[in-house]
């Protein structure tokens, strides 16, 4: 298992262009990914589940990864959240 955490520094917080583009990265591996925020978790493969957080600016999330492609998602899910939230 391997966990993920990032403190969003988008000023919009992770809303719905972002989202969908987490859900489309998340989607590429087979491990199971959940996406914990300072209210609740969700499926990080499930657009509707990650834009009903509301995770805002400042906000810590922390990622869950879980299955055989693993090391390589949690490279990747990090890499995109640097780059876009």
């Amino acid at each position: 298992m391997k966990v993920v955490t990032y403190t969003v520094k988008d000023e919009l917080g992770i809303h719905a262009r972002p989202a969908g583009m987490l859900v489309k990265e998340a989607a590429q591996f087979k491990s199971n990914i959940k996406i914990a925020g300072p209210k609740k978790e969700v499926d990080a493969k499930r657009i509707m589940g990650v834009m009903s957080m509301g995770v805002k600016k400042g906000e810590t999330v922390k990622l869950t990864i879980n299955g055989p492609d693993e090391d390589a998602a949690a490279a990747a899910l990090e890499k995109f959240l640097h780059a876009n939230l």
